[in-house]
């Protein structure tokens, strides 16, 4: 169709070298094609070529101290998507392959997650090249006082709600959080992931994870079964990897394996959940310290990773859920993992699959569930810290973790439906991506050419 063939010939050259932003362009695009062959109302108005360009780019110099009293330079980084349907909503990830792509892909994304949602929230999304890994807790707060420094102008609870992704968890989001009530003097709901003393929502931590697990058991229940027996792979060792570990444990099932930027633990007794927060969440520590407590497990590094993928998708399951970054899941991988009997992938990360590893799942016709909508627990239950702080409440996990539940059926429920509404019913990428774009495309033509 020369509509879509048009717009991203136009996007690589409006924004050249941002790769992982045209793969997510193209892929949303290409779903939309029924869409737009259909009617040309959404082409009428434009719709493609404004939801593709964000509406705002900030792009910032971060200059702070190292405990040596060295100046270091960071570039900081925020784009404000889509605000259709609400105040933008999207992650700060700190890392030193964030780039302006990096984030123009995460906020694209961002649009249709939190559309699917069914919550009032637009999609936005930011971050540095900034690397917490190896610094003191100093330094990442004189960091962070200094990104919060440049960006408190642009966000505020009714425009721009941030929170926590790579590299960002409760410790930044507390300096961050600081650092815009100083400024400001004014302690209201601009950042979510806060502490559970000052705001925070209870469930949010686990909110992802747990998301990623429901998705995949409304998935499974489509096809007349469940997680519980499944032997599971999971990639990562952040939040959303230990929580969709718990979850599925909770579920019945067995999760093997865990990962982290060194290498990968495989343990077929099931990954011990008690310990592997403790090294993450308490002492920040490699995942090779399993070892010392299970000797029987093993640790694969990186080093011996297979070239064209990751050790974590050649072994055999029943299901599997990417909750690391982005591309981590590889065409060969993916090849592997159906010839090994995979019969169900729920992404907990954003993008993790490659477009050839995703038309493989799509093909051999798997519950197949992309990050957008299996992933999408995690910006939800942030709406619903949004909505505690609104009203001065904090919520018990029982509600919120209802509230979850039933927003991540919902989101399955609108994906099936649309798939099935286009003749695709086992494409829920397909479901997905013209279920979120209808509803903020409808919003935006409502709202006038803004």
């Amino acid at each position: 169709m020369p509509y879509v063939h048009d717009t991203l010939t136009r996007l690589k050259q409006s924004s050249p070298a941002q790769s992982e932003f045209y793969q997510a362009a193209e892929e949303v695009l290409e779903c939309l094609r029924p869409v737009l062959e259909g009617s040309s109302y959404y082409h009428d108005h434009g719709i493609i070529e404004r939801i593709v360009e964000p509406e705002r780019q900030i792009m910032f110099r971060i200059c702070w101290t190292d405990d040596e009293g060295k100046v270091r330079v960071n570039k900081g980084y925020r784009v404000q998507f889509n605000s259709a349907l609400g105040p933008y909503k999207g992650g700060l990830r700190f890392h030193a392959s964030v780039t302006s792509g990096t984030i123009k892909f995460l906020g694209f994304e961002q649009i249709f997650k939190n559309a699917l949602t069914g919550l009032p929230i637009g999609g936005g999304k930011g971050g540095s090249d900034f690397d917490p890994k190896g610094k003191s807790d100093g330094e990442i707060m004189r960091f962070c006082q200094a990104f919060m420094t440049e960006l408190y102008r642009h966000i505020g609870p009714t425009t721009d709600v941030p929170a926590g992704d790579i590299g960002v968890g409760a410790r930044e989001i507390g300096y961050l959080y600081g650092q815009y009530k100083r400024i400001t003097g004014r302690y209201e709901g601009v950042l979510t992931g806060k502490g559970l003393t000052w705001g925070g929502s209870l469930g949010r931590k686990e909110a992802t994870g747990y998301g990623a697990v429901y998705f995949a058991q409304n998935m499974l229940a489509e096809h007349g079964t469940s997680l519980e027996g499944k032997t599971c792979l999971v990639s990562g060792a952040g939040n959303v990897a230990i929580y969709t570990i718990e979850k599925l444990y909770e579920l019945g099932a067995k999760p093997i394996t865990c990962s982290d930027s060194r290498g990968t633990i495989v343990d077929h007794t099931g990954i011990d959940l008690a310990l592997l927060k403790e090294l993450k969440e308490v002492k920040r520590a490699s995942l090779e310290q399993y070892l010392e407590q299970h000797p029987q497990a093993s640790y694969i590094p990186v080093s011996e990773y297979p070239q064209d993928g990751h050790a974590v998708w050649r072994l055999k399951a029943d299901a599997a859920f990417p909750c690391a970054t982005q591309n981590e899941l590889t065409d060969a991988d993916a090849e592997t993992l159906l010839g090994n009997g995979i019969n169900c992938i729920s992404e907990g990360a954003n993008m993790p699959s490659t477009a050839n590893a995703v038309d493989r799942f799509l093909d051999a016709r798997i519950a197949y569930g992309p990050g957008k909508a299996a992933n999408a627990g995690g910006v939800a239950t942030s709406q619903l810290e949004m909505a505690q702080n609104s009203s001065m409440e904090q919520w018990p996990l029982e509600k919120v973790d209802e509230k979850l539940k039933a927003i991540m059926t919902n989101i399955h429920q609108q994906c099936a439906e649309t798939a099935k509404e286009f003749g695709k019913p086992t494409n829920l990428v397909l479901g997905a991506n013209i279920a979120g774009f209808r509803r903020v495309a409808d919003a935006m033509i409502e709202q006038g050419i803004t």
